[in-house]
């Protein structure tokens, strides 16, 4: 017996097939989703805005930013235009109504001394911000000390718990240089990364640059002298975290302090709760109140504090043109992003459209 069978399209219950324009949209819509899942989760590209980082890394270079390596930071706020800042033409791009806990995923690793960080600007927390952590500015810094460690300053050289921290190795600062009033070529002052912040005098200028290329200057036959520029110890720094006269800190002679660490506990006096009192009540969203001799916490009287978070302390390689650490004091972890692990592209907008790419950094490994 044959069996013919024979199987007719019903085009009743037969779904209709997508048209061109419903294909174009979904795909769209799975290219947004996998791109936001990737930027969330994974990695994100960072433009460097600024010159605090230089010469390690330079203004127009562009990263991607690893957030696996610490561990990918649950968006506070997930209703947000994905790929656009947090303010647009005055606008937020993001909804605040609805803020989620601080969660972090587990990643590959944690924090390291000397470790490129991108992190959320700390001084933007507080009621007078009000911005959630994952919208506030984004910097990127050098990790100097992370939790437990006893950070000090020393004539602009760093130590952590008691020992030399090595420098970046393209590191800069300022030099006092005194010419002999012939100018220096500006090709070399280009090749050894020197620029000029200030000129004090008509042959003394105020020269940021790398330790090498002052080694390297020394040796010109036009300049007289070149001199390190230190804030001497004990001077007092209104602008230096903790921005308090007890403590007699500035840009180059700094501490010592201890970096809080989770389930760390400080003795509460004058002194720790002036250099704790931000993370205690803004990161860690207690009440702070001191009534005479006594310390309160959400009312109630604290003879010490426990911490609930890890904190880090970074810091710019270009240490006299940094806005860091210094001046708004430790990270806590909740304004982690990642970790910087390539340049992927530079420019330089200084040159012409011929030479703008600098080829050098494509591609560049961060350390």
């Amino acid at each position: 017996m044959n069996w013919k069978l024979n199987f007719k399209r019903n085009p009743k219950t037969e779904k209709a097939k997508k048209s061109k324009t419903r294909e174009w949209v979904d795909a769209i819509v799975f290219a947004v989703v996998v791109a936001t899942f990737v930027r969330g989760l994974l990695f994100s590209a960072y433009a460097i805005p600024s010159g605090s980082m230089e010469g390690t890394e330079l203004t127009g270079d562009y990263l991607f930013v690893s957030k696996i390596n610490y561990g990918p930071r649950v968006a506070n706020t997930p209703l947000a235009i994905p790929f656009t800042e947090p303010v647009m033409y005055g606008i937020k791009t993001y909804w605040d109504a609805l803020q989620l806990p601080y969660l972090r995923l587990p990643g590959f690793g944690h924090i390291k001394n000397r470790d490129i960080v991108v992190f959320n600007k700390p001084d933007e927390a507080g009621p007078e911000y009000n911005i959630p952590v994952d919208e506030r500015t984004t910097l990127i810094k050098r990790c100097q000390a992370i939790p437990g460690d006893l950070l000090a300053i020393v004539n602009g050289q760093v130590f952590i718990n008691g020992k030399e921290a090595p420098n970046a190795p393209k590191q800069q600062t300022s030099y006092t240089v005194v010419t002999t009033g012939l100018n220096i070529n500006p090709d070399v002052m280009q090749d050894l990364n020197i620029s000029i912040r200030q000129q004090l005098a008509p042959d003394t200028f105020e020269m940021i640059m790398p330790e090498s290329a002052a080694t390297t200057l020394k040796g010109y036959s036009n300049i007289k002298s070149i001199t390190p520029v230190i804030a001497p110890a004990g001077t007092y720094d209104a602008e230096i975290f903790p921005h308090n006269e007890k403590f007699k800190w500035n840009l180059d002679n700094y501490g010592p302090i201890r970096l809080p660490k989770k389930g760390w506990t400080t003795p509460l006096n004058d002194s720790t709760l002036t250099l704790y009192r931000r993370a205690i009540e803004v990161y860690e969203n207690n009440k702070v109140a001191v009534n005479g001799k006594e310390i309160l916490i959400n009312g109630k009287k604290a003879d010490s504090y426990t911490f609930k978070m890890d904190y880090y302390w970074m810091m710019g390689d270009n240490r006299h043109d940094s806005l860091d650490s210094r001046f708004w004091g430790y990270v806590p972890e909740d304004h982690v992003v990642g970790k910087a692990m390539i340049t992927f592209f530079s420019t330089d907008s200084t040159q012409n459209i011929f030479n703008r790419i600098r080829w050098n950094r494509v591609l560049r490994p961060i350390n």
